[in-house]
């Protein structure tokens, strides 16, 4: 993917619906350029093609959402891989924020990650840390693992810190997820008792999903960026969490 295309998306994603026309004046490139980007992406799973215009997928593809507020889920990221010491074993859910710390925790020798997402351990083939990916039963469009055999092996295997993903909160439900297979997977490793770290942005925050996440007690921090509003902080602080605010705009 080439930088404009990667704008495209982003415009895409962040807009829901944008024209070819609105496209080609945004990048200054013709409309049979755009229209040739458009049959790129959409050929690889990023983006949906109509007449006239481009559309998101409703898609777990990792790749694709880690491209949703890019730069503002990497110094999220920057910043919970300053939080890992050499020597340390962590677990590692699923999601575009934990995939963009393993792929920064990559450059570690020392580390060791522990994780149930296949495209994780993908990224990090070539990575100075070790990897253990754990077995389960393959979620495709998410390339994760679940079930009951994921759940026995995070019984198995011991880390001292965990940065999972949400996709809610709410002060009356605490953390949610919208898949109930993978939001087990959370719960287990929650059972473990380590330092279970909130990595995500804060768009999350505001929106309630079907399935619980552990208890505000087994949680101990939050990470998430400076959009956050200064009401839900407090509230989160309020239910014994830390919070760490990063900015939404300046690298670390």
């Amino acid at each position: 993917m080439n930088s404009r295309q990667q704008i495209i998306l982003q415009t895409v994603i962040d807009k829901g619906r944008v024209s070819v026309s609105d496209l080609a004046k945004m990048t200054g490139v013709s409309e049979v350029t755009i229209r040739q980007d458009l049959n790129t992406l959409e050929k690889q799973s990023y983006l949906r093609r109509t007449h006239g215009f481009a559309v998101p997928l409703d898609s777990e593809d990792v790749e694709t959402r880690m491209m949703n507020n890019y730069s503002v889920k990497r110094n999220l990221a920057d910043y919970a891989a300053s939080l890992v010491s050499e020597g340390e074993t962590i677990f590692i859910e699923n999601g575009s924020c934990n995939a963009l710390l393993a792929r920064r925790l990559g450059e570690q020798r020392g580390v060791t990650i522990i994780t149930v997402s296949s495209y994780i351990a993908h990224l990090l083939k070539d990575a100075l840390c070790d990897v253990i990916l754990l077995g389960g039963i393959y979620q495709k469009k998410s390339e994760s693992v679940v079930g009951p055999l994921t759940r026995q092996y995070v019984q198995q295997v011991h880390f001292s810190k965990a940065f999972v993903g949400i996709d809610g909160w709410l002060p009356a439900t605490g953390f949610t997820g919208r898949d109930m297979m993978r939001s087990d997977v959370v719960n287990a490793v929650l059972e473990k008792g380590c330092e279970a770290i909130v990595l995500t942005d804060s768009s999350k925050f505001g929106a309630v999903h079907p399935y619980t996440l552990g208890t505000g007690m087994q949680f101990n921090r939050v990470i998430t960026d400076s959009r956050l509003p200064a009401e839900t902080r407090h509230q989160l602080q309020q239910s014994g969490l830390a919070v760490d605010i990063v900015s939404s705009t300046d690298p670390l």
